[in-house]
């Protein structure tokens, strides 16, 4: 069966992303979850894998080419047997959204930047030059902080939808030709520009609702502090490994915060894959997956972790470490800030934030006593869960990290 393989959504800060390499040419065979195309992002090169075994039949789009989420990059062959899963890329088998931020069905290959006639034999098919432009919400929003008339731009050029890049490179040639100097692109800039359209998003469309618990970090502080002498210091733990599997077994545990929020319902996922938020060297963030975070010992999560900060600081990740996350786990512990109050990734319906572990008078046992204490807080989709349910959540986590031993 022939079916098309699509550029997925690694984020909703994600409008589009340019095809720098082909990793399989036609006629080769993958497995699943094996790398076939390297895409550039604001966040680097990701690695998108296969959603299934199967062959490459041919290629849609050249290296060099700025194509939309959902823009056919190639056609595969695949089993006839595997026809009812989706055709398209995702690492944990979560079909990317097929329309842009303001539910626009988007062309299979357009808008393109034509790449080199040198890069590649393959091309990519631009839309109809009929009709005229939109821009997607967040271009709008970039055209208006850059002084440019989004009724202008959209009566410009073929019918397509225009995203924050394509008017940010408008916005330079207009410049250049009225004699300023179009200065280079800041990497940067593009990442926090798409952080805040992604978050202003969230902010409008989630009915968020917060809750904090201080929770007693003795015993799991005493415990890592064992565990850790007796292991070599390639295999310590970190007190962030021991948070975010107690948080993935409390989202497995208590109903509606591990999943996403689609088409107006909830779809709780089956599996529990923790986004964890990672601080980018020269600035930015990106949220990529700890796969199976609640069925994976402490040692192989610690590993699991390690190499994804690895891949991430280095600029080289994979597609379904960001596709695949169905809760957030964010720390601003190790900057010194007591309490996070986060915002939450849609689609996902939960992020969990967690402060720095401080020592601090408490009540133990009747007697006051200086104690670890460490402040969890919840954002939560109010369209899903309420506060009764954000409070057993939290609590959830608490007693976990009371015995850590049972992680």
């Amino acid at each position: 069966m022939r079916i098309e393989f699509r550029l997925p959504s690694l984020g909703a800060d994600m409008e589009s992303a340019t095809l720098t390499e082909w990793l399989k040419q036609p006629g080769d065979r993958f497995a699943h979850g094996e790398p076939i195309v390297t895409v550039e992002t604001t966040k680097g090169l990701i690695d998108v894998e296969a959603y299934q075994d199967g062959q490459i039949a041919d290629l849609v789009v050249a290296p060099g080419t700025k194509v939309p989420v959902g823009a056919v990059l190639a056609h595969l062959t695949v089993a006839d047997s595997d026809q009812t899963a989706a055709p398209v890329s995702s690492g944990a088998g979560v079909a990317p959204p097929q329309a842009t931020e303001a539910g626009e069905p988007i062309a299979s290959a357009g808008p393109v930047e034509a790449p080199p006639a040198s890069t590649s034999t393959v091309t990519a098919t631009p839309p109809p030059a009929t009709g005229r432009a939109r821009l997607s919400p967040a271009a709008r929003r970039r055209a208006e902080e850059l002084g440019l008339s989004p009724a202008s731009l959209e009566q410009a050029g073929p019918a397509t939808i225009l995203h924050v890049a394509d008017v940010e490179r408008l916005a330079a040639a207009r410049s250049a030709a009225a004699g300023g100097s179009a200065a280079p692109a800041d990497p940067r800039a593009a990442m926090r520009a798409a952080i805040g359209a992604a978050m202003a998003r969230a902010k409008r469309e989630i009915p968020h609702y917060y809750l904090g618990l201080d929770v007693d970090y003795g015993a799991a502080r005493d415990w890592l502090a064992r565990t850790n002498a007796r292991v070599p210091v390639q295999e310590r733990l970190i007190d962030a490994v021991l948070i975010t599997k107690a948080i993935a077994l409390a989202a497995a545990r208590i109903d509606g915060f591990n999943g996403a929020f689609r088409d107006g319902r909830f779809e709780p996922a089956h599996a529990v894959h923790a986004g964890v938020a990672i601080a980018l060297r020269g600035g930015g963030l990106v949220a990529p997956a700890l796969l199976d975070a609640d069925r994976k010992d402490l040692p192989a999560l610690m590993r699991d972790f390690s190499a994804l900060v690895t891949r991430v600081r280095a600029g080289r990740m994979r597609s379904g470490e960001f596709s695949a996350a169905t809760i957030t786990v964010t720390s601003l512990g190790a900057e010194g800030a007591d309490v996070l109050y986060p915002i939450i990734n849609p689609p996902q319906v939960a992020i969990v934030g967690a402060g720095a572990i401080r020592e601090q008078p408490a009540v133990r046992d009747g007697q006051i006593a200086i104690r670890p204490i460490l402040t969890l807080a919840l954002a939560a989709d109010h369209r899903v869960t309420d506060g009764r349910a954000g409070s057993r959540f939290l609590r959830a986590i608490a007693d976990l990290l009371q015995h850590p031993d049972k992680l």
